[in-house]
C-alpha cells in the first residue's frame, strides 16, 4: 500500500515537472536592425584603439569648472530628473511584487464564530437542535440552531506550468530597465541643454563685448569727422551716417542684455532654481575637450550607449512577454487550495485537539471554453503589438544612425566654417585700420571707413556665433553617441 502511494505521488509530481517545464510562448531575440558598418562623415577616425567618444566621462568631457557645477545642481535639483528616479522606484517595488506571485496566497482567520437562529416551526427543524442549553426545551420563538467557532489558515496557489508568472516577471524587469534608462536619457538632454545655454551666455557675452568695441571705434572716428566738419573738409551728411552706424552698434547692447537675463533665467529652471544670476567663464576658448582623439565607434556601439535604443528595445521584450501571457491565458490553469485548523460546534471544544481539527485540500484545472474566441483576439492584438514594437526599434536605431551621421558632417562643416571666419575677421580688422589711415590721409572717404566698421562688426559677430554653433555640434555628436549618462 505505501508502496503504491509513494509511486503515486513519484507519477504526479513527474507529470508536473514536466507541464512546468514545458513554458509557452517565444524567448526574444534581438531582431535584425539593419546597421551599416560605418558612419557616413569623417570626423577624427571613426575606428582606432582609443576609447569610444561616447565612453568618455561627462566630467572629462567639459573643461570649465562652472560648467560642471551647474551640471551637478541640475543632475540633483531638476524636476524632471527627480520625476525619474521616483518612477524607477515605482518600477523596482513592481518587480519585488511580481517575485511573491510564485508563492501561494495565505489567509490567516483567527477566529470565527458562526451562529445561526431559527423559529421552533422553521423548515420543521426540530427543537432537539438548541445549541445553548442542552437536555432543555427550546423556546417557542428564536433558538440557536447552530453553532460553529473556527480557527486555522486558507491558502490558494496557481501552479505556474505554463509560464505565465515569469513572463509577467520579464515584462515587469523591462518595464524597470526601461525606467532606468528614461533616466539616462533625461540625464543626456538635461546635460546638453545646460551645456548649450551655458555655452550660449558665453557668446552673448562674446557679442557685448564686440558691441563695445566697435561702438568705442564708431565714437572715435565720428570725433575725427566732427572736427574734419568744424574745419570745412566735410559735409553734416558724413556726421549723420556715421552716427547712425554707431547706434547701430550701441543698439545691439541692450537687445543682448536682454537675451544674457531670458538665458540666465533659462538655466536656472533647468538647475531647479528661481530666476537669478549665472556665474560662468568669460571666455569662449577651452570650454570642453573638443580635441579626442578618440574614435567614433561603429553603429553597433550606439545600440549599447543610446538610452533611446535601449528603451525601444525594452518595450520590445515587454510587448514580446504580452504576447507569451495572452497565449498563456488560452491554456488550461491549475491551482490548489486548502484549509487547515480547528473547528468545533461547541466553544468548549474549540481548540480540543485531535478531535476539532479541520484540513482539506483540493485541486482544480480550468480551461476558458466560451471566452477562447475572445481570448484569441487579445493574443492576435498582443502579436500586432510586438510587431509595432519591433518597428519602433528599427526606426529608432535609423534615426539615431541619421542623427550621428548629421552631428559628424555638422563637426566637420563647422571646423570649416571656423577657420573661413577667423581670417575673415583677421581681413575686416585690417580693412579697418588701413580705412582710417587712408582717411587720416586724406586718400579714403569717411564712406570707407563706415563700411569697414560695418564689416568688422558683422565678421566679429558671425565669428562668435560660429565658435557657439561648433560647441553645440561637439554636444550633439557627443549626446547622439550616446554619450552624458556615464559617470566615471
Amino acid at each position: 500500500m505505501k508502496y503504491i502511494k509513494l509511486k503515486q505521488f513519484i507519477v504526479i509530481a513527474t507529470v508536473l515537472f514536466t507541464a512546468y517545464a514545458c513554458k509557452v510562448g517565444e524567448r526574444y531575440k534581438q531582431p535584425d536592425l539593419h546597421l551599416p558598418t560605418a558612419f557616413r562623415g569623417n570626423v577624427h577616425d571613426q575606428h582606432n584603439d582609443t576609447a569610444n567618444f561616447a565612453e568618455v566621462p561627462w566630467r572629462l568631457f567639459f573643461n570649465d569648472p562652472q560648467l560642471i557645477a551647474l551640471i551637478d545642481s541640475g543632475l540633483a535639483n531638476n524636476y524632471d530628473m527627480r520625476t525619474a528616479l521616483k518612477n524607477i522606484e515605482i518600477a523596482n517595488r513592481n518587480l519585488k511584487q511580481n517575485r511573491l506571485e510564485y508563492l501561494p496566497d495565505l489567509t490567516g482567520n483567527l477566529a470565527t464564530v458562526n451562529r445561526q437562529y431559527r423559529s421552533k416551526d422553521f423548515y420543521g427543524s426540530p427543537s432537539s437542535r438548541w445549541y445553548d442549553r442542552k437536555g432543555t426545551d427550546a423556546p417557542d420563538r428564536l433558538f440557536n440552531y447552530q453553532s460553529q467557532f473556527a480557527t486555522g489558515v486558507e491558502f490558494s496557489w496557481e501552479l505556474d506550468i505554463w509560464g505565465r508568472i515569469a513572463n509577467q516577471k520579464d515584462q515587469l524587469k523591462a518595464d524597470f530597465l526601461d525606467s532606468y534608462e528614461s533616466r539616462n536619457a533625461i540625464q543626456t538632454m538635461l546635460i546638453s541643454d545646460i551645456a548649450k545655454g551655458y555655452f550660449n551666455l558665453i557668446m552673448l557675452d562674446a557679442q557685448i563685448g564686440v558691441a563695445k568695441r566697435n561702438l568705442q571705434l564708431n565714437d572715435s572716428t565720428l570725433r575725427m569727422i566732427q572736427l574734419q566738419f568744424k574745419a570745412g573738409e566735410t559735409t553734416a551728411l558724413a556726421i549723420q551716417q556715421t552716427e547712425s552706424q554707431r547706434l547701430i552698434a550701441a543698439s545691439l547692447i541692450p537687445e543682448l542684455e536682454k537675451e544674457i537675463a531670458i538665458q540666465e533665467n533659462a538655466l536656472r529652471v533647468l538647475i531647479g532654481r528661481m530666476p537669478g544670476d549665472i556665474d560662468r567663464s568669460r571666455r569662449i576658448d577651452s570650454l570642453m575637450n573638443t580635441a579626442y582623439h578618440v574614435n567614433l565607434g561603429s553603429p553597433l556601439d550606439i545600440v549599447r550607449n543610446r538610452p533611446d535604443i535601449k528603451r525601444a528595445e525594452y518595450a520590445l521584450i515587454a510587448a514580446n512577454a504580452q504576447m507569451n501571457i495572452q497565449q498563456i491565458m488560452r491554456y488550461p490553469q491549475l491551482s490548489l487550495s486548502g484549509v487547515f485548523g480547528v473547528n468545533a460546534m461547541l466553544p468548549e471544544n474549540w481548540f480540543n485537539i485531535p478531535g476539532a481539527l479541520l484540513g482539506g485540500i483540493a485541486g482544480s484545472l480550468a480551461a476558458p471554453v466560451f471566452k477562447n474566441g475572445r481570448l484569441k483576439n487579445q493574443f492576435e492584438v498582443a502579436k500586432i503589438e510586438r510587431e509595432k514594437a519591433e518597428l519602433a526599434l528599427q526606426k529608432t536605431v535609423m534615426e539615431a544612425v541619421n542623427e550621428v551621421s548629421n552631428s559628424i558632417i555638422t563637426v566637420e562643416k563647422q571646423q570649416e566654417q571656423l577657420e573661413l571666419a577667423k581670417k575673415r575677421v583677421e581681413n575686416s580688422e585690417l580693412a579697418v585700420k588701413n580705412a582710417s589711415l587712408l582717411f587720416r590721409g586724406g586718400y579714403a572717404s569717411y564712406l570707407e571707413v563706415i563700411t569697414a566698421q560695418s564689416n568688422a562688426l558683422a565678421s566679429e559677430l558671425a565669428l562668435v556665433d560660429i565658435r557657439q554653433k561648433q560647441l553645440y555640434a561637439y554636444v550633439d555628436l557627443y549626446r547622439s553617441l550616446g554619450g552624458g549618462w556615464q559617470e566615471n
